[in-house]
C-alpha cells in the first residue's frame, strides 16, 4: 500500500463519493473509511421494501420508492446531528442532494409537485461536504457491473433506464458548485480488485486546487 504523507480526511473531513447505479460508490466510499479509520455513512436501499417492485412497474412504484428514500435519508440526517458525527470524518455513499435527480426522473409531475411539498416540509438541512467524488460512468459499464454484483432485482433495471440516470447524473453535476468536486471517468478505474487504482485517486484529490477539476486514469 502506498504511504500517504498527508491524510485525506485532514483536508476533507466530510467526503462523499456519488454516481449512478453500479458505478461503484460504496465500494470506494467503504475502502476510504478503512483506510482511515473514518465513519462511513451508507444509503440503505435494501431497506426500501418498494425498490424491488419499482424495477418491475417504475409507473406504479415511483413515489413510494421515493418517499421511502426520502424519510430514510431525513432520519440519517437526524442522526448526524444528535450525534455530532461530523466532528470526526465522514464518507458517505450518497447526499441530500442528488435525491431530486430521481424524484424529478420517475415521478410525473402531479407525483413530483407533492415531493417538492413533502421535501419542503420535512425541512432538511445537511452538512455541505468538503469534498464530492462524483464518479461518471458509461453505461455500458453500469450494466457490466451490475451484473457482476448480482443483485436479483438490479438485474430487471433496462438499458435505457441506466442510460437516462446517468445522463440526469450529469446533468445535475455539471451545475453542481456547491462543494469543490472531482469528476472521475470511472470506466478503467477498478478500485475493487487494484489497490493502485485505489492510491491513484487518492493522490489526485489531494491534488486538487480549483472548485471543479477532473480525473481520467487513462490519461494519466
Amino acid at each position: 500500500m502506498t504511504i500517504i504523507k498527508t491524510d485525506l480526511t485532514d483536508r476533507y473531513p466530510h467526503i462523499v463519493i456519488e454516481g449512478p447505479i453500479g458505478s461503484g460508490k460504496t465500494t470506494l466510499a467503504r475502502k476510504l473509511a478503512d483506510r482511515y479509520a473514518a465513519t462511513l455513512l451508507l444509503e440503505n436501499a435494501e431497506a426500501n421494501p418498494f425498490l424491488p417492485r419499482f424495477y418491475q412497474d417504475v409507473q406504479r412504484y415511483a413515489l413510494p420508492t421515493q418517499l421511502f428514500f426520502l424519510f430514510q435519508r431525513a432520519g440519517q440526517l437526524g442522526d448526524l446531528t444528535q450525534r455530532d458525527m461530523f466532528a470526526s470524518a465522514t464518507i458517505a455513499d450518497f447526499f441530500l442532494e442528488k435525491d431530486p435527480i430521481f424524484a424529478r426522473l420517475n415521478l410525473d409531475d402531479e407525483e413530483f409537485a407533492l415531493y417538492r411539498q413533502i421535501y419542503k416540509h420535512l425541512q432538511l438541512k445537511a452538512s455541505t461536504p468538503d469534498l464530492v467524488i462524483y464518479l461518471q460512468t458509461p453505461v455500458d459499464a453500469l450494466q457490466e457491473r451490475i451484473a457482476q454484483r448480482n443483485i436479483n432485482y438490479e438485474q430487471e433495471i433496462p438499458r435505457e433506464y441506466l442510460a437516462r440516470l446517468a445522463e440526469a447524473y450529469s446533468e445535475f453535476f455539471h451545475q453542481y458548485d456547491t462543494s469543490p468536486i472531482l469528476i472521475v471517468n470511472n470506466e478503467k478505474l477498478n478500485i475493487t480488485a487494484d489497490e493502485a487504482s485505489l492510491d491513484m485517486l487518492i493522490d489526485r484529490a489531494l491534488q486538487i486546487r480549483s472548485r471543479r477539476e477532473f480525473f481520467n486514469p487513462s490519461l494519466e
